[in-house]
C-alpha cells in the first residue's frame, strides 16, 4: 500500500490504517518523546497525546512533506508544549512560595529527573548534567540540538520538521554546541576547583 492510499485509510477512519500507523510509528515517536524528556512514563503521556493529536488531525495533512516528519513535527510540538508546561507549573508554584505560601516544590528545571532507557546506572550522573545543560539552551537551539544529537535526525530531516532552511539549522547547532562546550566546561572547573 503506498502512503497516499495510507493516508486515505486513516482519514476513513479504518482501524486496519490506524493498527498499521501504530505498529510503524509508535517506537519511533516514543524515541523522539524520550529525547526530549528523558522520563519513561511522561514520554509514554506525550506519545499518546501524539497519536491522539495524528488521529484528530490526518484530514489536516497536506502532503506537503512525508507523513513521517509531519507526525514528527507533531511530537516535536507535543514534548515542547509539555516542557513549557513543566516548567510554568515550577515557576508558579516558585512564585507562590515566595508570596508566602508554602508549598514545597523543586526550583530546578525540569531535565533534573533522568529517567531515560537508555542511560546505564553508571552514566546517569554526567547524563543528568548533560540533560540540564541542554535544557538552559534557547528554545530553537534545545530543538534542533535534541533533534540531530539526542534522536539521531539528519539536517535535511530538521529542515522539513522545523521548517527552518538548511543554513538557519546549521547556525543554530553549532551555536547550541558552542553553548554547551561553555556551560560544561564552567561546570566541571567547579566542580573541580
Amino acid at each position: 500500500m503506498n502512503e497516499q492510499d495510507f493516508i486515505k485509510d486513516l482519514e476513513a477512519g479504518k482501524e486496519a490504517a490506524f493498527s498499521r500507523l501504530l505498529d510503524d510509528y509508535q517506537q519511533k515517536v516514543f524515541g523522539t518523546c524520550i529525547s526530549f524528556i528523558p522520563n519513561k512514563e511522561d514520554a509514554e503521556d506525550v506519545a499518546q497525546e501524539v497519536f491522539l493529536e495524528v488521529f484528530k488531525s490526518i484530514h489536516k495533512f497536506k502532503g506537503d512533506s512525508k507523513l513521517s516528519t509531519w507526525i514528527y513535527k507533531i511530537a516535536t510540538n507535543k514534548c515542547l508544549e509539555f516542557i513549557r508546561k513543566k516548567n510554568t507549573k515550577k515557576r508558579f508554584a516558585f512564585m507562590q512560595t515566595i508570596m508566602g505560601n508554602e508549598i514545597p516544590i523543586d526550583k530546578t528545571s525540569y531535565f533534573t529527573e533522568v529517567n531515560h532507557p537508555g542511560i546505564l546506572l553508571e552514566n546517569k550522573e554526567k547524563s543528568a548534567i548533560i540533560f540540564r545543560a541542554i535544557n538552559t539552551l534557547p528554545e530553537s537551539q534545545r530543538v534542533i540540538f535534541t533533534l540531530a544529537k539526542i534522536d539521531g535526525k539528519s539536517y535535511q530531516e530538521i529542515v522539513e520538521i522545523t521548517g527552518k532552511s538548511l543554513s538557519s539549522v546549521e547556525s543554530i547547532m553549532f551555536r547550541a554546541k558552542k553553548g554547551l562546550q561553555q556551560k560544561l566546561e564552567r561546570f566541571y572547573k567547579n566542580e573541580t576547583s
